[in-house]
């Protein structure tokens, strides 16, 4: 079945969100949006200056040292916080087709995701009023009367990536929301639409103006964001290169930093497990969900030595049976990469993989049989050394690396053997090794027999993974400070 609906539905696609306002663009320049399977232009959107970009600072400093936002009841701002998502679960295919079309995601994964991501948010962040400790009375060391507090962190940036827009988006401004700050969303210029939508979705709620603004703009007004001394905080999801500039420049001033950066995440195969049923569950969700384009994604496999040419084999019969083609066609089981530039990284680090020695056992190409759009074969290197360029960065496409190990010692050595350490997986049947295991792998989530990262649990990455957590109740703590009061009153 194929849904060739292929419009993204933006009421005013030349303006930013401002101080609760559509304002008109400045300039006549604008980001073209590709649909990354056809190449062809799917929405223009308007390039914010750095004078429109702190206009929107402005605004949403004046809404938080003066609105009425701040000083709600956390009660009231759950409030709004339902609101949004019944109106985003309304808003549930437009989000969906946006994300297909800007990210290449398969239009038949895209829309359940949406749902579960956004109004999921809005609605767990809703909820999570009733039992946070916004106050917690104490007693004093001198026995005076005293209480803890929570207060909102001030004015946040929230600096949006193209892969997962949407979701991301959520993950930033509800619980920003929920705390008391008020928001100015940067979405990349790659993937802009959700924001658009989600900035529609603020105006029909009624929130107070300058609650939420939303402004597009290139990387040097991005940073002129990042450094404006109206922003205490800088929450952020991109590479982990992008990140040290930002947690760089947020350190001159102490602003304070959310950082989800990248990931090179280790699956650890272990003996007692069956070969083909570890390689479909890899590769299968590796190549079909977002073809790779996920930091948490699992791209080394670390196996036994014994057992590493079954595993190379196993993951090429999965990469081969892959069906490259359009995300909206219910029979394609691979999208295309987001961009153009995207995919010329890709093939560099496949270049780097040949020229150190790895042995490319599937993919490696462009599919000959689609000429347009920015599709990648899925591939599978065989005998990588983890030191090699394409064990060690973040290549961000279907690319997978399979390093043998000599014991389950050598095994757990070689997966924290990187910088980053966002997420792991351990596979076997016993759960008590698994568990064992888990315990000595560096990544900020370990799952069991699959990828299993949670951001109502909690997200985010140890070493240069990045800073902090998102989603959960320290998702929540991320935007807020904490005061001690102590007052002039006696406890019998």
């Amino acid at each position: 079945m194929m849904n060739t609906e292929r419009t993204i539905p933006l009421t005013h696609p030349g303006c930013f969100y401002i101080d609760g306002q559509w304002v008109p663009a400045g300039n006549t320049d604008l980001f073209e949006v590709l649909d990354c399977s056809t190449e062809t232009v799917a929405a223009r959107v308007a390039m914010a200056d750095t004078a429109e970009a702190a206009r929107a600072v402005e605004a949403a400093r004046r809404a938080f040292d003066q609105g009425p936002w701040p000083r709600l009841a956390p009660q009231e701002r759950a409030a709004y916080l339902q609101k949004i998502a019944q109106r985003l679960e309304a808003l549930n295919d437009d989000f969906a087709r946006g994300w297909t079309i800007e990210s290449g995601i398969l239009h038949k994964i895209a829309r359940p995701r949406i749902g579960q991501f956004l109004g999921g948010a809005f609605r767990q962040y809703a909820d999570m009023v009733q039992t946070y400790p916004f106050v917690e009375p104490h007693r004093s060391a001198t026995g005076h009367q005293a209480c803890s507090v929570k207060e909102p962190v001030g004015v946040v940036l929230a600096i949006v990536p193209w892969n997962g827009p949407a979701a991301l988006t959520a993950y930033k401004v509800a619980p920003a929301l929920l705390a008391g700050c008020t928001v100015i969303i940067k979405p990349s210029p790659e993937a802009p639409t959700s924001a658009y939508l989600f900035a529609q979705v603020c105006e029909e709620v009624g929130l107070p103006p300058g609650v939420v603004n939303m402004v597009t703009a290139d990387r040097n007004v991005s940073e002129a964001l990042v450094r404006h001394p109206g922003v205490d905080k800088i929450t952020f999801t991109g590479s982990t290169a992008a990140g040290r500039s930002i947690g760089a420049a947020a350190a001159e001033r102490v602003a304070r930093v959310t950082l989800e950066l990248g990931g090179k995440s280790p699956a650890v195969i272990l003996d007692d497990y069956d070969i083909d049923t570890a390689a479909g569950t890899i590769g299968g969700a590796y190549f079909g969900y977002l073809t790779g384009q996920v930091c948490h994604s699992l791209t080394r496999i670390i196996v036994p030595r014994a057992r590493h040419d079954a595993m190379v084999e196993a993951l090429s019969e999965v990469a081969r049976a892959m069906v490259l083609g359009d995300p909206f066609d219910d029979a394609t089981t691979v999208g295309p990469l987001a961009t153009a530039r995207q995919r010329e990284t890709v093939e560099r680090y496949v270049a780097r993989g040949i020229a150190e020695g790895a042995t490319l056992a599937a993919g490696g190409s462009r599919p000959r049989h689609l000429e347009r759009g920015f599709f990648f074969e899925p591939t599978v290197f065989g005998n990588v050394d983890n030191r090699s360029t394409i064990a060690q960065e973040e290549i961000f496409g279907p690319v997978l690396s399979v390093i043998p190990a000599d014991s389950e010692a050598q095994a757990v050595e070689l997966a924290n053997d990187t910088i980053f350490g966002l997420n792991a997986v351990v596979f076997t049947h016993d759960t008590q090794r698994a568990q064992d295991v888990a315990r000595r792998l560096r990544a900020g989530t370990v799952g069991h027999n699959a990828s299993r990262t949670d951001f109502s649990i909690g997200f985010g990455g140890f070493k240069q993974s990045g800073i902090g957590r998102e989603g959960g109740v320290e998702g929540l703590n991320a935007f807020l400070e904490s005061k001690t009061i102590v007052l002039d009153k006696l406890l019998t």
